[in-house]
């Protein structure tokens, strides 16, 4: 007989509830006949979807391994993470994935769950087709070249033709190479005074209006990864207004930081796309609110320290995402920029809409998959308390709001602790 325990008084959606959950699904949630919240009760959320991580393993496990990103996605609050194919070897055959997937059952067999995304194209040259269908029965749930942009729009036009047959997403990694060679930094007037070589925002641009027009050519879906700038939003928008299939994501530190956070050439804060303008992160909320922009994702991708401590042009691209993306959502909340409801549209239900994953909406028979989030409490992301092995993170020893107490997946506790509970 499956074990049953009462979380109680917690607080959905702004109503105070008792959650109860019977072996590894959902019960019932609820509601408690005194609705006044007293402020102290836990918000309680699905489990997180991050749709685009980069674990490092197999080839660079100095910067990451599947257990340490595991580890950093239980602790940030996530159940189910997808990691991109730039490994060494790149995972484009399925041994690459069948290894991934046997790490993550050996290191993690309670979760999170892991999700490879399969190369698009062999070794990620952008030359040929990667053996797509490999991949597929393998068990990757999408295909990218995310970190090398495909430029060639006929391969890019077969790999969309195939994965629509396999009735998987393509990813694309939108960056128009002859546009941004060498470029570390948003070009413009903070690129002129730092000396430093610029990317223009329209390199990302061009390659979104290229993969638009072949989704509605061909009609068949492209999902857009980590979008960054104000004309990138207004040609998805229009896509979508014309009844494109188009999909797209952006990033927590897309929403928060302007490139201004570059000016003290600090590699913590080098990420590719690069940090944008003002202008572009206000079009960028706007996008999130109004679901121009479907989800969130955290582009987790982190380095070991010796990497990021050199000269700002040579550094690495990238930003360690998962232990910190809850609590940097959760001070968008506390500004009005976004909602509770808005942060389980865009970690829970749309990811695992355009991904084909299993999310819970906390009726009878879903799986128990859920976090308790204290929003009255505090934490500082630092060396010691930050469970991946990437530190690269602009907020490092900066106090975030809120603090996870318990992330379960399927009724067990990934992270944290169950509260006081009545059996």
């Amino acid at each position: 007989m499956a074990s049953r325990r009462t979380i109680p008084r917690v607080v959905w959606q702004g109503q105070v509830c008792d959650c109860i959950v019977e072996g590894d699904k959902i019960a019932e949630l609820r509601p408690v006949g005194d609705t006044e919240t007293s402020g102290e009760e836990l918000v309680l959320l699905p489990g997180l979807i991050d749709c685009h991580t980069h674990l490092r393993e197999p080839g660079q496990e100095h910067k990451e391994d599947i257990n340490s990103g595991l580890a950093a996605a239980a602790s940030g609050g996530f159940s189910n993470i997808s990691c991109m194919a730039n490994t060494v070897p790149v995972n484009d055959n399925a041994a690459v994935t069948t290894m991934m997937l046997q790490t993550a059952a050996e290191k993690k067999p309670e979760g999170p769950a892991l999700h490879p995304v399969g190369a698009l194209s062999r070794g990620l040259a952008g030359k040929e087709l990667a053996f797509m269908y490999e991949l597929a029965q393998a068990g990757c749930i999408a295909f990218s070249n995310d970190g090398v942009p495909v430029s060639d729009s006929g391969l890019m036009r077969r790999a969309m033709e195939y994965s629509a047959d396999l009735q998987l997403p393509v990813i694309d990694h939108c960056e128009d190479p002859d546009l941004s060679p060498g470029g570390v930094i948003n070009e413009g007037l903070m690129s002129e005074r730092l000396g430093l070589q610029g990317v223009p925002s329209i390199s990302e641009s061009i390659q979104v209006a290229r993969d638009i027009l072949l989704a509605s050519y061909l009609e068949v879906p492209v999902h857009l990864a980590h979008i960054s700038r104000r004309e990138s939003v207004e040609l998805i928008h229009w896509a979508k207004n014309k009844g494109v299939p188009v999909s797209a994501e952006t990033c927590p530190h897309y929403l928060l930081w302007t490139e201004e956070e570059v000016a003290g050439y600090d590699p913590l804060c080098k990420v590719n796309p690069p940090l944008g303008t003002a202008d572009d992160v206000t079009a960028l909320r706007q996008a999130v609110r109004e679901g121009v922009i479907d989800i969130l994702v955290t582009d987790h991708a982190p380095h070991a320290q010796f990497e990021k401590e050199i000269p700002f042009s040579r550094a690495p691209n990238g930003i360690s995402g998962l232990d910190t993306a809850l609590s940097l959502c959760w001070s968008l909340v506390e500004e009005d920029v976004l909602t509770q409801k808005d942060l389980i549209r865009l970690w829970c239900r749309s990811p695992a809409r355009i991904f084909g994953l299993r999310d819970n909406g906390f009726h009878p028979g879903d799986p128990a998959d859920f976090l308790l989030f204290d929003p009255g409490d505090s934490w500082t992301p630092t060396p010691e308390t930050m469970r991946s092995r990437g530190k690269n993170t602009p907020c490092l020893n900066q106090e975030l709001p809120g603090r996870i107490r318990l992330n379960c997946r399927k009724g067990k506790a990934l992270y944290g602790r169950f509260p006081q509970e009545t059996a």
